[in-house]
């Protein structure tokens, strides 16, 4: 029973932060039609910079217990690469889909370059300031307080999305434009803009991501191309272009790795992508995703 709920709640751990990403994959799809392979470079930047601004932060004489706070600020605040990136992929908007493949993959290759020269090689982490919030016993296990932070924080942005894109004005437009983007410009709708506002949010979700992931596990290079493999199994299995889908495929692939790394670690890619294989055979479109006309 005990190892039961360990892979339950690492897996629900991993699918918070793994949501995240797919989420703003999935959005970034769903209005602009780019399948966007530079989500891993946001989450990976994410990562460096977050734990940079804690390092500052605590340097500056802030308490261990408000990391959290800073964390979340620096992910936000790493979204403002987007604007520039979103300007440079409207050259491939209208082009065919291996021209962004390309132009996307090109973009992970160059930020770990990035990477590289500004962090260097070495592997960054934050020791165990994830302890800094103690322990929370579940029956006779017992987790981090921070893991359920963000399991919890993840759920109320999956909400929030979920009332953005559905109950707002600007979530209306969203999805007007994503059906048709050249009737809702001629009904007097600023697509650049829209595009450029859902990019940044699709960024910002993929950096948060990353910088709250930093306090239990190390940021390195390969991070962003490790990140890129999960995300796009997340969206084959939940469907491209759903959110609804995003939330089932990361909890499937979270719950898939924990159970994979607990039994036999070997099999932690191959368990993700048998299921993988098996969604497509069963239902190609994925679990919510609309099968094409």
């Amino acid at each position: 029973m005990t190892s039961v709920i360990d892979i339950l709640l690492g897996g629900l751990f991993h699918a918070a932060v793994l949501f995240l990403v797919a989420a703003g994959l999935q959005l970034v799809f769903g209005v602009q039609k780019i399948v966007n392979l530079a989500c891993g470079s946001f989450y990976a930047l994410g990562a460096y910079f977050g734990i940079s601004c804690v390092n500052w932060a605590l340097a500056l004489g802030l308490p261990p217990s408000l990391f959290l706070p800073v964390l979340i600020g620096s992910g936000i605040l790493m979204a403002t690469v987007a604007p520039p990136i979103e300007a440079l992929l409207r050259t491939v908007y209208r082009r065919d889909e291996s021209f962004q493949l390309l132009l996307t993959f090109s973009l992970v290759l160059m930020t770990q370059d990035v990477l590289r020269i500004v962090w260097g090689p070495t592997p960054q982490h934050l020791g165990t300031l994830s302890m800094t919030y103690g322990k929370v016993a579940v029956g006779s296990v017992t987790i981090p307080t921070y893991n359920l932070l963000v399991i919890l924080a993840s759920i109320a942005i999956a909400a929030l999305l979920g009332f953005f894109l559905q109950r707002t004005r600007f979530g209306r437009i969203l999805r007007a434009t994503a059906e048709n983007r050249d009737m809702s410009a001629a009904l007097g709708v600023n697509v650049k803009w829209v595009y450029a506002s859902v990019f940044t949010l699709g960024t910002m979700l993929g950096t948060v991501g990353g910088a709250l992931v930093v306090p239990t596990s190390a940021a390195s290079l390969d991070m962003a191309v490790e990140l890129v493999v999960e995300a796009f199994a997340v969206v084959v299995i939940g469907g491209l272009g759903s959110m609804r889908g995003a939330l089932a495929g990361a909890v499937i692939v979270g719950l898939m790795r924990a159970a994979a790394v607990t039994v036999y670690p070997e099999l932690e890619m191959l368990a993700i992508y048998l299921i993988v294989i098996a969604v497509l055979i069963a239902r190609p479109a994925g679990l919510f995703g609309k099968a094409a006309i």
